[in-house]
């Protein structure tokens, strides 16, 4: 039986009046590409179903073409409420932005990765994309990141893009407030964690490592 991923990703689009965001492009795709060049059957979810926004500032015209040609698979997701983590071996939360907004509160997103979490189902995430993590809790109440070796976009990475002062929160300081052990590299240099079933990226640059890491423990 082919190995199922669940990728989940943001329908939001917009930073303040006048700056676009979304998913960044190739997060999703080196992902998807990943996943699916291993035979994996992959499926694309966000909270509101329908397009999955890209944002603007992740394509430019040194884009590869093979990112650019699983855009598509963004056009029409399908809604979260329609998931369930027994269908799935894997879930992952590629970045970008929008998922600051729109990931970390939805319910339907936090019971999906306890599920995932508690059936020792692979939990993944990468730049932004841990955002998703920081609502969810264990059964026990407890958070999900809670005592556990994370990595996820830097203050300081944050501050590069100046967009801090505009964000709802700074994701490294909401993990390391939720408990979790942030191991944070250089700025922009790639670097993942594995904690059990939790694995973890801190930046565009990183998704490969983390993608290569799902594919390990999936097999």
């Amino acid at each position: 039986m082919a190995k199922k991923v669940l990728i989940v990703v943001t329908n939001h689009t917009e930073i303040y009046k006048g700056k676009s965001t979304g998913i960044w492009l190739s997060e999703f795709a080196e992902a998807y590409l990943g996943f699916t060049n291993k035979g994996y059957v992959v499926t694309v979810a966000s909270p509101l179903g329908g397009r999955g926004p890209i944002d603007p500032g992740s394509v430019d015209a040194n884009t590869p073409e093979e990112f650019l040609e699983v855009q598509p698979y963004l056009d029409n997701t399908i809604q979260l409420d329609e998931v369930a983590a027994e269908d799935f071996d894997a879930i992952f939360l590629p970045g970008g932005h929008g998922t600051m907004y729109d990931l970390p509160n939805n319910r339907t997103l936090q019971k999906l990765l306890r599920d995932f979490y508690e059936a020792n189902k692979i939990v993944a995430a990468v730049c932004h994309g841990p955002a998703g993590l920081v609502g969810a809790t264990l059964s026990n109440g407890q958070p999900l990141v809670a005592g556990k070796r994370v990595n996820a976009f830097t203050d300081r990475e944050e501050a590069d893009t100046t967009f801090d002062q505009h964000l709802p929160f700074l994701l490294e300081s909401k993990l390391r407030d939720l408990g979790a052990i942030f191991v944070a590299a250089p700025n922009w240099s790639a670097h993942y964690e594995v904690d059990g079933n939790l694995i973890t990226g801190q930046n565009p640059q990183s998704t490969l490592l983390v993608t290569q890491a799902v594919i390990k423990q999936l097999g």
